[in-house]
């Protein structure tokens, strides 16, 4: 039953920019570095003349989790605008499907587009390494660190945002709360490493970032899960 909504799912957006979204946000982060080395590329030779790989992906980092955070803010927001702009969920909860298979089909959605942008961020900074004449081998393993590890740890960020993307027609407060989410984070690691915007960061760099991950995978169900439950005894419009 979730396949099939999460087949129905993928044919409501075509056409919506969705796509666009998730190929435009990694090539704009590379797009920022590949400016950054380019205008200081002898510099910062110099400075990462050791490891120009490690060099690339740390700054690239840096800027992952806002990213992740206005992502998945607006990942969430399209794929329920679909519906609302439609006036189409009372036809849809009608159908011989149950509520748990629409919201786990809406879910899984927003977590494979979102996959396949950190899977983009992965591809397009080797890419940009390449262009730059970075000597072999390729950091294949870290790339896909870069671009995974930190989306892992933001599960309760996409899982918050689906849930209030779907509980309310008026996206303004989801998207308000998503983007003050993402401008606070850079500041949020004065705070507690165990505070939830600073997951991301310390699910890529740090000692422990397997206990990061898992915190996000673990709060990121539970959060889905009480949004599933919110949403199967909801009046929805």
């Amino acid at each position: 039953m979730m396949f099939r909504s999460l087949s129905a799912d993928f044919l409501k957006i075509r056409g919506k920019g969705i796509w666009l979204l998730i190929l435009i946000a990694p090539i704009g982060l590379v797009a920022m570095q590949a400016l950054n080395f380019g205008l200081r590329f002898d510099y910062l030779m110099k400075q990462y003349s050791d490891d120009p790989w490690g060099g690339l992906i740390e700054n690239i980092a840096m800027f992952v989790p806002i990213a992740l955070y206005l992502g998945c803010t607006l990942v969430s927001s399209l794929v329920a605008g679909v519906e609302y702009q439609m006036s189409s969920w009372k036809q849809l909860l009608a159908l011989p499907i149950s509520r748990t298979a629409v919201y786990s089909g809406k879910f899984s959605l927003c977590f494979l587009l979102l996959t396949v942008s950190c899977l983009l961020l992965s591809i397009f900074t080797l890419a940009l390494g390449l262009i730059f004449g970075f000597e072999m081998p390729l950091p294949i393993a870290e790339s896909l660190r870069l671009g995974l590890y930190p989306f892992l740890a933001a599960l309760p960020m996409l899982a918050l945002q689906l849930w209030l993307s779907l509980s309310f027609r008026n996206q303004a407060v989801p998207v308000s709360i998503g983007i003050s989410a993402a401008i606070i984070s850079p500041f949020a690691q004065q705070l507690s490493e165990w505070f939830p915007l600073n997951w991301p960061v310390f699910g890529y760099s740090g000692p422990n970032q397997a206990y990061f991950i898992i915190a996000g995978l673990v709060v990121g169900m539970i959060i889905m899960l009480i949004g599933l439950i919110h949403f199967n005894r909801k009046d929805v419009d």
